[in-house]
């Protein structure tokens, strides 16, 4: 299981770098285009801003299978603020996407059992507590328009996924300790929530990329000192959510 976990996390990784790299370049193509007066600036506003974001973030993380339907919201949403700003478009564009949206949600529940099985199968999630151990040390919980709440009782936790899509995730952490630096958290949330309980000597690196949204660190009241030798790093993205660290 983990090495299972660590080579899917690395080809995974590699490919959202790869596709990461390729969006940079575009950037810099735009950015050259419309100084050099190569582009007409008119558009200007449009490639460069929060929902051409949306659509980024989105675009990089359909290329794992484990946050396609994550990648898929942030695109639909992105793209949602961002067709109308193009000249041509009918002033009743949002009477057409969100139908059109409900149609592709449609099929795609239709379906799930054949493209999605193993995502699908992680959405029959409740919201009472209950304990989860996993031998590997990781975990992986996804929430879409549900919620869960997991006290996490590995001795040893070594990081692992939460997506939360129009849901909520509550992961209690605090009878789990860590071992070295190399352990990462993946965060993806979309007009969601997540929240951690977390042992107070923990350092936390927290990457997290935020749009309309934020994930902090409550670390106000500390009760040991940080050990850096319990390094976990939290990265992923949140878009119109939040999320938090608490310390016990």
């Amino acid at each position: 299981m983990e090495t299972t976990f660590y080579c899917h996390q690395r080809k995974s990784k590699r490919m959202k770098k790869f596709v990461f790299g390729i969006m940079v370049i575009l950037t810099g193509i735009a950015f050259l285009g419309f100084n050099a007066g190569f582009f007409d600036a008119a558009y200007r506003h449009i490639v460069i801003s929060w929902p051409m974001l949306l659509l980024a973030i989105g675009f990089i993380n359909i290329f794992d299978r484990n946050s396609f339907i994550f990648g898929t919201i942030l695109m639909a949403i992105g793209a949602f603020f961002v067709i109308p700003k193009f000249p041509g478009f009918p002033d009743n564009f949002a009477q057409v996407f969100w139908p059109v949206l409900l149609i592709f949600a449609g099929v795609m529940i239709i379906f799930k059992n054949i493209f999605f099985k193993k995502v699908a199968h992680k959405f029959h999630h409740h919201h009472h507590v209950s304990e989860f151990k996993n031998d590997s040390g990781f975990i992986e919980e996804t929430n879409i328009f549900s919620g869960s709440k997991r006290v996490i009782t590995n001795q040893i936790f070594k990081g692992g996924r939460i997506t939360s899509v129009f849901g909520g995730t509550n992961i209690d952490l605090s009878q789990t300790t860590i071992e070295g630096t190399d352990n990462v958290l993946e965060i993806e949330c979309v007009f969601g929530g997540v929240e951690i309980l977390a042992p107070s000597d923990w350092n936390i690196k927290i990457e997290v990329t935020s749009v309309m949204g934020g994930f902090k660190d409550k670390f106000s009241y500390i009760q040991k000192p940080i050990d850096n030798s319990k390094t976990i790093t939290i990265r992923g993205s949140v878009v119109f959510g939040g999320g938090e660290i608490k310390r016990v």
